[in-house]
């Protein structure tokens, strides 16, 4: 399966986000791997508790503000 994550950088840091999952770290390699890993333990979670995983889906869009 295939999530949408949103990296963006966040002064020396990066940030990503993805549907119920937050993870930072320094580099995009690390993270990318920390938001897979958030993830995982996301849907473990739900599977715990007899939650049925949804499928991904993904609606990126992008609105311009005035300067």
């Amino acid at each position: 399966m295939k999530y949408a994550v949103d990296i963006e950088r966040a002064g020396e840091y990066f940030s990503a986000y993805a549907p119920a999952c937050i993870a930072t770290g320094v580099s995009t390699s690390e993270i990318e791997q920390l938001i897979r890993e958030a993830i995982s333990f996301h849907l473990e979670g739900l599977c715990e508790h007899g939650t049925e995983i949804p499928q991904p889906s993904c609606d990126i869009g992008c609105v311009e503000l005035a300067a």
